[in-house]
């Protein structure tokens, strides 16, 4: 048996790894990388493997950086399943055909600067066909349902508590004539966290391969989030201010939705204008309300109060791109949720590039940036950044609300890994964190009880004997 480690290896974005067992390659997600374009451009690109040689794709959760590039992988010649949950899947279809349009138009408007400066042009990564096709590979499976991906592999999926469908992969392997438990995180979830079910342990773990992203630090109070946000909310409408939170279509813009919904349903901010501003996040919600199988009992109470969980009198979801781009000469107050959650891709780039050089305005940060990324450049201060390649002054307000974030810190985490038992684990792998992340998570598994803890660079393979 074999561990390789392709993405999310000494970095955060681009989870890809694979796991070789008597002649089997077995993928656990397809992640886009996300960073310094020009990187991000080649890395997303050029497999460092022939696609056509994996045979499967155990995908644990539906956002980009562990999802977005499987309709490159499709392309390039894989030709098994994408095995994930019955959410995940309803997700996916929605995000591979919309990060296909979002790439054809952000290509097109580059292109056409491109053109008049008589530079090569761009190709998009993959085209919505290639989506479609990518789409036809997937094959949901329930929760804790045991599914045989290869010849020698049981694998089951057990609820991760991060974003709807999230799963945990348990993977029993049978070889030397006995079974051995691999566990793959993907991204861990939280405790008693709104619209969700908590993270399901999983017992028995041999080897573990474990996200770090807060592995060294802890969120703020989770008591503060809805206050904090109420006056955030309270300071626009004094302001007459435009309030600007790029989130992730899944997950963290249900759950921004869900408290503001419950603010003005308790009278505590001011009647202001919401509008949703991305198409995916719209259809993602809609899946968000047909899942009722991974909501938590606050959710369930909340809808059997007679409560629409995802809508109110003053929230919109915009459809058209003129409705788009009519918020950008509308005055405020107002709050704008669009995506990508990290600024990097969609109708999140022009409202910040609108609106980021007016100090009545704020832009809120809701979720981790990983290093490169526009938001991480927002959430330093940088008084200069490029947005379309053209330079803007930050002069808006900028504000954090961390304890929203979907991954559990180091703390939650190891209090997630003390329900699974920590001293059966043979060896860690730890990935999907920076530097410094990932040196004090595994260091802290150590402590726990597990065996070993590797930090694997890209590429880097582990043979288990």
């Amino acid at each position: 048996m074999k561990f390789t480690f392709y993405g999310a290896a000494g970095e955060v974005t681009g989870s890809s790894h694979v796991i070789s067992i008597d002649g089997k390659n077995v993928m656990l997600d397809c992640g886009l990388y996300q960073g310094k374009r020009k990187e991000a451009f080649e890395k997303n690109r050029q497999f460092p493997f022939d696609p056509s040689q994996i045979d499967a794709v155990l995908l644990s959760h539906a956002h980009m950086d562990h999802s977005g590039n499987l309709p490159t992988l499709v392309k390039k010649g894989f030709k098994g399943k994408i095995w994930c949950t019955d959410a995940t899947a309803d997700l996916c279809e929605i995000m591979f055909r919309d990060c296909a349009h979002i790439q054809e138009m952000d290509v097109e408007y580059v292109n056409k600067k491109r053109a008049k400066q008589g530079k090569n042009l761009f190709e998009p990564l993959y085209t919505q066909a290639d989506a479609e096709v990518a789409v036809g590979h997937i094959e949901p499976v329930r929760y804790e349902k045991t599914f045989s991906p290869v010849d020698g592999m049981e694998a089951a999926f057990f609820d991760a508590g991060h974003i709807l469908g999230s799963a945990f992969t348990a993977m029993d392997i049978r070889r030397n004539g006995s079974t051995e438990r691999v566990m793959f995180t993907g991204d861990i979830g939280r405790y008693d966290i709104p619209i969700l079910k908590s993270p399901v342990a999983v017992e028995d773990i041999d080897y573990l391969i474990t996200e770090s992203t807060y592995g060294d630090r802890v969120h703020p109070p989770k008591v503060d989030v809805q206050g904090h946000l109420e006056k955030i909310v309270n300071r626009i409408c004094q302001t007459k201010g435009k309030l600007i939170i790029p989130a992730f279509s899944i997950g963290r813009t249900q759950l921004i939705v869900y408290l503001l919904n419950k603010l003005y349903v308790e009278g505590k901010i001011c009647p202001i204008p919401v509008f949703v501003d991305s198409p995916l996040s719209s259809a993602a919600t809609a899946i968000y309300a047909k899942h009722k199988e991974c909501w938590d009992s606050e959710m369930e109470e909340f809808v059997m109060n007679g409560s629409k969980p995802f809508s109110f009198q003053t929230l919109k979801y915009t459809e058209s791109v003129e409705e788009s781009k009519a918020l950008n000469e509308m005055p405020g107050p107002m709050i704008i949720i669009s995506a990508s959650g990290m600024i990097e891709a969609g109708r999140i780039l022009h409202h910040i590039k609108n609106n980021i050089s007016d100090p009545r305005n704020i832009i809120l940060i809701v979720g981790y940036q990983a290093a490169n990324t526009l938001g991480r450049k927002i959430v330093d201060r940088q008084p200069v950044v490029k947005i379309f390649g053209e330079e803007h002054e930050l002069k808006a307000e900028v504000e954090q609300i961390e304890a929203l974030s979907a991954h559990g810190d180091r703390v939650e985490m190891l209090d997630y890994f003390k329900k699974c038992g920590p001293k059966s684990v043979k060896k860690a792998f730890c990935v999907h964190g920076e530097d410094g992340a990932l040196t004090e998570w595994a260091e802290t598994l150590k402590k726990a009880g597990m065996k070993s803890a590797e930090i694997p660079t890209s590429g880097q393979s582990f043979e288990i004997e």
